[in-house]
């Protein structure tokens, strides 16, 4: 007769927390920081938002499919093995997406090259002119001030334009002798002492550039000016200046279409991950009864994304701008750290282990859970809730880090940040005792919206590179006490074994259809009225649902749940009196009896 095996439920739970541990390292290294990649290859903030929503929308749709069809078919742990390895490598094709015409590093790694790029050689090169060849007769060898040049006194374009006009070199004995129109007295300063020492030039050279639509209304001025004659080479100037904005609408619209199918592709094969390896070692656990313990690994995820967005954070602000032969930015050390670490994660996942349950339908699952939250007020009011914080949310992925790096923030101080706020939420679960006593589950819920709010308040007044340290510790209460307040109406809502589903759709709601929308509509508010207004505008959207959140619970009806444990100690109660009843009737009528023969052996004896 076959033998079961025996479950080692501690060796489960250590592979289980593991690999939670390095798959949340794994995009911790790479998905906060996504956005700010298309930034510097040059995505406009309405592109990126287009982006990240269509990101979430099939992660909506593409996880509970092919987790179905993993549990059908019983290819879980191919399942999971095949989006470790797809998933590293469509990351890493990202890395050959090339980037429009703009200055792709970013504000530290511009500061700290402008010394050595072609418009310093070109202004270099204009000082010396000015000033004139070195006379030797007399041993004055005038010497330029070139670290001042490079800090502050030259202003780089951000972008490259069409009509930029290149600064005229001067070559005769007559042309040194005119001053240059670009260095006029109050560019460029001599100061000559009358004492031996070397005569020092400090300058300020500033470069002008023009847009598109600024070259086209000067040249209609010269147009007018001008008359008839020149009119045909203006129009020529023209149709060029429009052919070079044309030139770079396409070139924008080829990259967005480039990086939406890449991420599209990377978002295909790494959504199934998660969930199909919750299901499988939910499904393990449960078999041993033990399922009440895998709440523990999710800790592990929290710890694992602290780590990896700190670690390659602080990996990223140690290296020059510039790595690999001097080919490759920095910014590429977030897809080689991802793909390292989904490589590293890949053994762990051959001897994860897994159940099968064909019990289960999953998908009746779902739809039963969508149907217990339709039908309780209170639980619709969360789910609201839900939705409204991850379409808040979607601002801070993906648009925090912008507004960071606007105020000087480097890697470092991004690292650290969101570390920060990811080891506040996992530390909630010290403070539930006590928050529990002193506010009720809806009111946490509320709360809790408050402060996500009070957070991107916060986020629109930066002004330092440290200065969103203090708002990452309300991610206790925005976060993690939000999302235990939810936990709780689960198990209020769901009926016995279904409290997992209701979970998901809460989930499904705030992560994905909330941040999918969120996106899209973040995006374009960005482009239209900045990021300041963003999170302004979602912050007062949070503070007036939170206020009408209270009154909405308090109007809603109270479904009254029936106690399963009174019912069973009702019946048990009742079972006991009828059977001393019966008892006490059996009792009666044997003394009765007892009590009659025996009067009946007397009178026969009289």
């Amino acid at each position: 007769m076959k033998r079961n095996k025996q479950i080692d439920i501690k060796r489960a739970l250590a592979l289980a927390s593991t690999f939670t541990f390095l798959c949340s390292c794994a995009k911790a290294c790479l998905l906060p920081f996504l956005t700010l990649c298309f930034k510097q290859l040059g995505l406009t903030p309405a592109m990126t938002g287009v982006v990240m929503g269509t990101k979430h929308l099939i992660s909506l749709v593409w996880c509970p499919a092919m987790s179905l069809l993993s549990k059908h078919y019983n290819k879980r742990r191919a399942v999971i093995n095949g989006s470790l390895v797809c998933s590293a490598a469509v990351a890493l094709v990202l890395l050959f997406i090339p980037p429009t015409d703009v200055h792709t590093q970013d504000s530290t790694c511009n500061m700290s090259e402008q010394s050595s790029s072609p418009t310093q050689s070109v202004a270099d090169h204009l000082l010396t002119s000015s000033v004139g060849p070195t006379t030797s007769s007399t041993g004055i060898h005038p010497k330029i001030n070139t670290g001042a040049v490079s800090q502050s006194g030259v202003t780089f374009p951000a972008k490259t334009l069409g009509d930029t006009e290149s600064a005229p070199v001067m070559t005769s004995k007559h042309d040194k002798e005119k001053p240059h129109p670009q260095l006029s007295e109050k560019n460029l300063s001599v100061v000559v002492d009358s004492s031996p020492r070397e005569p020092k030039i400090s300058s300020s050279v500033v470069f002008h550039t023009t847009s598109p639509l600024a070259a086209l209304q000067r040249n209609k001025r010269s147009n007018i000016k001008s008359g008839s004659k020149e009119q045909p080479k203006q129009e020529k100037e023209n149709h060029f200046d429009l052919m070079s904005s044309l030139k770079v609408i396409y070139i924008e619209h080829k990259l967005f279409f480039l990086i939406l199918i890449t991420v599209s592709v990377w978002e295909l094969a790494s959504a199934p991950l998660e969930w199909t390896a919750d299901d499988g070692l939910y499904e393990y656990l449960d078999f041993a009864d033990a399922s009440d313990r895998y709440s523990s690994t999710r800790v592990w995820g929290l710890l694992g994304a602290a780590c990896g967005v700190t670690g390659v954070g602080s990996l990223v602000s140690q290296l020059s701008c510039l790595i690999i032969a001097g080919q490759i930015p920095r910014s590429a050390m977030h897809v080689f750290c991802y793909a390292g670490l989904a490589a590293v994660a890949l053994p762990v996942a051959t001897f994860l282990p897994l159940h099968l349950n064909k019990k289960r339908d999953k998908a009746n699952g779902l739809l039963k859970a969508v149907q217990l939250v339709r039908a309780s007020p209170h639980a619709l009011l969360c789910a609201i809730t839900t939705l409204l914080v991850g379409m808040a949310g979607s601002a801070v992925d993906n648009f925090l880090l912008w507004q960071m790096q606007g105020c000087g923030s480097s890697e470092l101080h991004m690292g650290m940040s969101l570390g920060l706020a990811l080891l506040s939420q996992a530390a909630f679960p010290l403070l539930v005792g006590r928050v529990s006593k002193l506010l009720s589950p809806g009111r946490v819920l509320a709360v809790g919206a408050a402060c996500l709010g009070l957070q991107c308040f916060y986020y629109s007044f930066l002004w330092a590179p440290w200065a969103a340290l203090p708002a990452q510790l309300l991610s206790c209460f925005s976060s993690g006490a939000l999302w235990w307040a939810v936990k709780v109406q689960c198990d209020n809502v769901a009926t016995p074994g279904a409290e997992r589903s209701v979970r998901r759709v809460y989930s499904t709601l705030s992560l994905e259809l909330g941040r999918g929308l969120g996106s899209f509509a973040g995006g374009f508010v960005v482009q239209r009225f900045g990021l300041k207004w963003l999170f302004r505008g979602v912050a007062v959207g949070l503070m007036v649902w939170c206020v009408c959140l209270p009154l909405l619970q308090w109007k809603a009806p109270r479904q009254r749940r029936i106690n399963y444990s009174r019912l069973l100690a009702a019946d048990v109660s009742e079972a006991s009196d009828s059977e001393s009843e019966q008892e006490r009737d059996w009792l009666d009528k044997a003394m009765e009896d007892d009590k009659s023969n025996n009067n009946y052996g007397r009178r026969i004896n009289h």
